[in-house]
């Protein structure tokens, strides 16, 4: 399927029973906040009296936002308070599935229907790959990432959701904006209130953009007048999904990395997104391609750390991060694109044997490492890009190999 979102705001739920590995329903691409604090939300107490009061006083901020009176009280003649999507916001999983299993369950059962709907739409997928410069794989990867090619567009009405959801107050402001930009799109032209549809937080379509990401990038590629992400044709759903790669830094003719396998004693110190070389400097360290291609410029991303496989990859690895900021999620993209295009999978062994950690473990990572003064930014018991760091700085004040992965031995190491 966000900064999806950015990409991906604040991811909100991790999905659990999509995806498992930290992928948000509303994280989808380009999600952005705004200036709509105040409001008088829920606060923990909603009600459909109240959530109308909400309402009224948000009329003003949205007509002062470019609203006309006439879409605003046509679209939300029918919102009503939604409970339900607020209980799904409020809801986690104690426990995510490791990225291994997150891959095997992302990829497999995706990759025959990826290829015959890439041979289905073939014509299609060749004038948005000239257009955008995006391989038709990586295009139909995404496609089947976030709505098994079409199959879970979502049926829940967008307006009332966001309404509910700003309503809440949770994450007010970033809701009410998101909604202001479904009531531009309705305004626009491009669909009506009725067939607004998709998941409960927002995100729709084909390839599940949320509403500020489909004003930014969303295209009219079938030339019917509108930008339809929401009809059984994916035309326009697909080229959108292109156009937001692009805008984000997809290179045209750039893979997106390729697995690599370290030297013997590799300094993981020079793993991480934060570190970049050219890829003849890698091929100095030692570092090689599983393929026996050459070696690209990029970062080293071990997810499973030392003994799991390694991944260099480049900027267009971070385009697809832009769409969905869970490294999981592009590997998926990008392994789910290798097996359309019929290319290997990934060769390496991942440590299946290692126990899951919940999320509340996680957390306890964090509140350790913090307390010993390397800083997560936070306790979420989400560990992203920045519990890494923190985490290979522990590892190396500890003289262990600095891999950057949270496992059963790092927290029992945290707890002596």
């Amino acid at each position: 399927m966000t900064r999806r979102i950015l990409r991906i705001a604040t991811a909100a739920l991790l999905i659990g029973t999509l995806a498992g590995c930290g992928m948000s329903l509303n994280q989808g691409p380009g999600a952005a906040g705004g200036q709509f604090g105040g409001l008088p939300t829920a606060g923990g107490q909603g009600s459909e009296a109240g959530f109308q009061t909400w309402v009224q006083s948000f009329r003003p901020r949205a007509l002062a936002a470019g609203i006309s009176a006439a879409t605003f009280d046509s679209a939300m003649a029918g919102a009503h308070y939604q409970p339900g999507i607020v209980a799904l916001d409020r809801k986690q999983s104690e426990f995510t599935k490791p990225i291994w299993d997150y891959l095997d369950g992302a990829i497999g059962p995706r990759a025959a229907t990826g290829r015959a709907k890439a041979g289905q739409h073939a014509a299609t997928l060749s004038s948005i790959e000239a257009r955008y410069g995006v391989p038709r794989e990586i295009v139909v990867a995404v496609w089947g990432m976030e709505s098994n090619f079409g199959a879970g567009r979502g049926n829940t009405q967008i307006v009332p959701a966001l309404a509910t959801l700003a309503y809440d107050g949770r994450r007010g402001e970033f809701f009410a904006a998101e909604l202001v930009a479904a009531l531009r799109i309705i305004q626009s032209g491009d669909v009506d209130s009725a067939h607004m549809v998709g998941s409960w937080a927002g995100a729709m379509g084909h390839t599940q953009f949320m509403p500020s990401s489909f004003l930014s990038h969303a295209v009219d590629f079938n030339g019917d007048g509108r930008r339809d992400i929401w009809s059984d044709d994916p035309t326009d759903a697909l080229a959108s999904t292109a156009s937001y790669l692009r805008q984000n830094g997809w290179r045209p003719g750039q893979g997106w990395g390729t697995e690599v396998i370290l030297p013997p004693g590799f300094d993981f110190n020079q793993a991480g997104k934060s570190v970049q070389h050219s890829g003849s400097q890698w091929a100095a360290m030692g570092v090689r391609t599983a393929g026996g291609g050459p070696v690209p410029s990029g970062s080293i991303l071990a997810p499973a750390g030392a003994r799991g496989p390694a991944f260099l990859i480049t900027e267009n690895f971070r385009a697809i991060l832009k769409y969905n900021a869970s490294d999981s999620y592009a590997l998926a993209v990008a392994y789910l694109a290798e097996a359309i295009a019929g290319r290997p999978g990934i060769q390496g062994d991942w440590p299946r044997g290692d126990r899951t950690l919940s999320n509340s473990e996680k957390a306890e990572i964090q509140r350790l490492l913090m307390a010993r003064g390397f800083d997560t930014g936070g306790v979420d018991g989400k560990l992203g890009s920045r519990s890494a760091e923190a985490i290979r700085a522990f590892q190396r004040s500890r003289g262990v190999t600095p891999d950057g992965y949270a496992d059963t031995r790092l927290l029992a190491m945290l707890r002596s």
